[in-house]
């Protein structure tokens, strides 16, 4: 499939160009009109509903993308993944995520082999583990059970598995079997993540999961070598082989860190890390807090999604045409970035996830063969759950830039309130707005309109909604286990079509590197000043006047002494 001619250069990507005039000419106002087109736009999957008539596109631009998904190979694509080919041409790796949550049966090849086997041989040794702990017949050093988990990762081995445990907490089945339990997440380098991780947590009933690929990640191994020291400290060094296990491959270093290699939880270099809350790396901890049928019910909901995204002509496939519109909206209509706005609390880490997968993946300035993109690729995504977002930056999407926005609504509340008296239950009014703007952002609000209330003049412009801002609204029937699982694949493949078109590679990760490599000659440079006095050198102006100032203010700190230093807990 490898070729140097770039999307940009095909005909369907010229016909897309020149139909944006149309477009332009022509309001969401005058389109919505039209309930054939509206009818059209409208699709369902298992309950889940994906209306897209607010969109900025009619029934021509659907079968223009269509015509560019062909010219992209965007079924090829899909099929090679599917099938174990080698796609992660920079790094030589499949891209196999789907089958972390392919049924038992399924048969999945990388290299030839059926990975499928292996995957259900540490799921099940989750199940096993995770029940061993949650019943008690695992117990710490000092017999007390285990009831709090902290699990260490960072990127992808913490945003999705904190997403999904989130989104699970206030699901009432999920709850009832996490009572008693907490679950814990620690990212940042920074002492103070690890301060309020701690807090009021007793080393003799905490276990500690340390996730981390290689064993080496520079700031889950700083953080994993501190919680080490904190139930040493406690305990005993001996303690640690009770409360410390890894997800991992490198079972060298896992049994060097002090922690027994038979509690490492293998995954896969075909499983990318932001990829990755299906594998060990999210199943482990969630299955710890919330018992493992709860997790597998998740993996379902998410598998359910991989085989429709397969099978389901494109007309039909809800992550196709998520992709395909935004395409159409970041390259064509040229509108650089989308606000995940769901209307759930449960929801609130959700766009934070997807932040990471989407930016990570899609975040490229050259096609999967090098060549520099003459177009834009990527999209800038951030969120926040409705109403909360409507009082923060709603003001911006309605009267200044234009910002697609995805609508995620769910038909049944985990936790409904309705009050004696009230018009509506608690959340209907949530859902309220949740059918309201979408709407407002498309229509907007004319001059006459206003003159017709009898606004005074001089408020009129500011008053005024310009509208044709395009959104879409995805329905969920519920937000149980199954339900987060689906939309998660959703958003996962919906980011591999934008790529698979755009013709980038979606699947490394490469531009994280250089700052972290310059982080370790400062690194460096931090030990021999401290340590040895030495000035510094080999930086710029900019930088050795800020280090010059950061090494003199702290100069006091404990970190200078040969001394172990804990968080005051």
């Amino acid at each position: 499939m490898a070729s140097t001619t770039l999307i940009c250069e095909t005909e369907p990507w010229k016909d897309l160009r020149a139909h944006v005039d149309d477009l332009k000419r022509t309001h969401l106002r005058e389109l919505l009109k039209d309930d054939k087109r509206s009818e059209s736009m409208t699709v369902e999957f298992d309950k889940i509903l994906l209306d897209y008539s607010r969109q900025r596109a009619t029934l021509d631009t659907l079968e223009k993308l269509n015509n560019l998904a062909e010219a992209a190979h965007l079924k090829e694509k899909i099929d090679r993944m599917f099938n174990g080919e080698r796609i992660n041409t920079t790094e030589n790796r499949s891209v196999l995520h789907v089958a972390l949550r392919a049924p038992r049966d399924s048969v999945i090849n990388s290299d030839g082999k059926n990975v499928v086997p292996d995957v259900w041989n540490v799921l099940d040794k989750i199940r096993d583990f995770s029940n061993r702990v949650r019943t008690g017949a695992w117990l710490g050093a000092t017999g007390k059970a285990l009831k709090d988990v902290v699990a260490i990762g960072i990127g992808g081995s913490f945003l999705g598995p904190l997403f999904v445990h989130t989104a699970l907490l206030t699901d009432p089945e999920a709850a009832g079997f996490a009572k008693g339990r907490r679950l814990h997440f620690l990212a940042n380098v920074d002492p103070i993540d690890v301060a309020r991780n701690i807090e009021g947590l007793n080393p003799e009933t905490a276990l500690v999961v340390v996730v981390s690929k290689t064993f080496t990640t520079a700031e889950t191994m700083l953080n994993a070598r501190t919680l080490r020291q904190w139930i040493s400290a406690s305990l005993g060094p001996q303690a640690v082989a009770k409360h410390m296990v890894a997800v991992s491959t490198n079972l060298k270093l896992v049994e060097n860190f002090g922690i027994d290699p038979t509690n490492a939880f293998a995954f896969w270099d075909w499983v990318g890390g932001r990829y990755s809350v299906c594998s060990a790396v999210g199943v482990l901890p969630l299955s710890l807090q919330y018992g493992f049928d709860v997790v597998e019910r998740f993996l379902s909901g998410a598998s359910s999604i991989d085989q429709h995204f397969r099978s389901a002509p494109f007309e039909k496939n809800l992550p196709v045409l998520l992709g395909l519109l935004s395409v159409w909206n970041v390259s064509f209509l040229g509108y650089p970035a989308r606000a995940i706005l769901p209307y759930s609390q449960a929801l609130e880490k959700f766009a934070p996830h997807i932040q990471q997968v989407s930016m990570e993946s899609n975040g490229k300035g050259v096609s999967i063969d090098g060549v520099p993109l003459p177009y834009e690729a990527g999209e800038i995504d951030f969120g926040e759950p409705g109403t909360n977002g409507q009082h923060s930056f709603y003001q911006l999407i309605h009267q200044g830039r234009v910002i697609p926005c995805d609508f995620i609504g769910v038909v049944k509340s985990q936790q409904p309130v309705y009050l004696k008296g009230e018009v509506v239950s608690n959340h209907d009014e949530l859902m309220s707005n949740f059918f309201a703007q979408p709407d407002a952002l498309a229509y907007g609000k004319t001059a006459e309109q206003l003159r017709n209330e009898n606004v005074p003049d001089h408020l009129i412009t500011h008053k005024t909604f310009s509208g044709n801002r395009p959104s879409l609204s995805i329905l969920l029937p519920s937000l149980n286990a199954y339900n987060i699982g689906q939309l998660l694949a959703i958003y996962e493949h919906r980011i591999a079509v934008e790529g698979f078109v755009w013709g980038i590679n979606s699947f490394d990760q490469w531009g994280v590197e250089l700052g972290k490599s310059l982080a370790t000659q400062v690194r460096k440079q931090l030990h021999a000043s401290r340590k040895k006095g030495e000035a510094i050198r080999g930086f710029n102006f900019s930088t050795t006047k800020l280090l010059e100032k950061y090494l003199q203010a702290s100069s006091e700190d404990p970190h200078t002494e040969e001394i172990t230093v804990l968080p005051k807990t």
